[in-house]
């Protein structure tokens, strides 16, 4: 795939990926911004940063939401190319572990920290060319974006990336852990009362199972082109 010069100013301002856990939208939407010249949305990293920050504050998930909502207010949150900084501080590895992916998709639930998080992530769209991945992208933030992608994979498929993405990180985990996680998060993503995990009507499908992330990456860089 060659990165190819002057036809890249006129593509959409926002390509908007959605997906389950462990479908690959992360790798996959950081090579697409690489390759086109966008800025790259992690929402995954806004949503834990946000959470570790209600985790740290002594904040339950079981909380109302104008508590939520108040312990929010004092989160400063910057992403910086790989760094992820949580009021001054790099919580880069400390937002990947299996806790704070569960408190996330836990807290990702609530009103009040959805509300507080769209407000981010329209202003990302609204200042920069951007690839934004997430679980409502293409439903909820981002509903006029002229590329939409719902990236998908099998569900063993996404576990076992979950089993070698978090031993890779040294931490322990077993296939059962990983496979129960995914369903777990699954559940809660596609069941929230607020923007559930769905595909979009006019998102393109894309089943990465049997693909590599290069396949992937080069099949969305052509439909921008």
């Amino acid at each position: 795939m060659k990165n190819s010069g002057d036809w890249r100013h006129s593509l959409s301002k926002v390509i908007a990926i959605d997906g389950p856990s462990g479908a690959g939208k992360s790798s996959v939407s950081r090579l697409v911004a690489g390759w086109l010249g966008y800025q790259y949305l992690d929402t995954g990293a806004l949503y834990r940063a946000l959470a570790l920050h209600l985790t740290k504050k002594g904040v339950g998930a079981d909380a109302a939401d104008s508590v939520i909502a108040d312990a929010a207010q004092d989160a400063d949150i910057k992403l910086e190319g790989e760094k992820v900084l949580l009021n001054g501080e790099d919580v880069s590895e400390a937002i990947r572990t299996p806790d704070a992916g569960h408190f996330a998709s836990v807290f990702s639930a609530r009103k009040s920290v959805r509300e507080y998080l769209f407000v981010m992530q329209k202003a990302a769209g609204r200042d920069f060319n951007i690839v934004a991945e997430g679980r409502d992208m293409t439903t909820v933030v981002f509903p006029d974006a002229a590329i939409k992608i719902y990236l998908d994979a099998s569900e063993q498929g996404r576990a076992l990336r979950r089993y070698h993405q978090l031993n890779g990180n040294g931490m322990s985990i077993t296939m059962e852990e990983a496979l129960k996680d995914v369903r777990e998060r699954d559940f809660r993503d596609k069941n929230r009362d607020i923007a559930p995990l769905t595909r979009a009507d006019d998102a393109v499908y894309i089943d990465s199972t049997n693909m590599s992330i290069e396949k992937v990456v080069d099949l969305i860089v052509r439909m921008a082109k």
